[in-house]
């Protein structure tokens, strides 16, 4: 499928842990560890791993976990050159639509709680905050929000 600007969505490559890690440190303020994101970046039973690709390569990425039926996104990020153009939006449906077609029926995550854009695209697509994770940002203790809704809301977004 593709997707704006181009872009498709498809399961990450070996050679694509450069440009995740690199997308990955430009994005958050406490960023994984590199043998973290190549962990995560393996498809198995219990993770689901998909990057953005464009016409300059590997342009975003979504990490997510399967549990019970639920879809558990752990990490979503695009390059900032490429922000609030519709690719986060992209990758975060298609893992919705991966996972539904898995019989997985509700998406969770955590988001920090000074994190007010990723709040609002998450509530856009459906998603409520739920509740409260007290000091879960190992960096500066900040409290994470839960935030939590049915997977047909994000597929049914955009």
């Amino acid at each position: 499928m593709t997707g704006p600007r181009g872009i498709t969505i498809r399961p990450p490559r070996p050679q694509d842990l450069a440009a995740v890690i690199r997308i990955e440190q430009a994005s958050f303020s406490d960023p994984w560890s590199d043998a973290f994101l190549a962990e995560e970046l393996a498809n198995d039973v219990l993770r689901m791993a998909l990057v953005a690709e464009g016409p300059e390569g590997v342009c975003g990425y979504v990490m997510a976990w399967r549990v019970a039926e639920q879809l558990h996104v752990l990490n979503i990020a695009t390059d900032p050159a490429l922000r609030r153009r519709g690719v986060g939006g992209f990758l975060l449906r298609e893992a919705a639509l991966r996972a539904w077609a898995q019989g997985l029926r509700e998406i969770t995550l955590e988001v920090r709680r000074s994190n007010t854009s990723a709040r609002h695209f998450y509530r856009k697509r459906g998603l409520q905050e739920l509740a409260v994770r007290k000091g879960y940002y190992a960096d500066n203790g900040e409290d994470a929000l839960i935030m939590t809704g049915p997977l047909d809301s994000v597929l049914d977004s955009d």
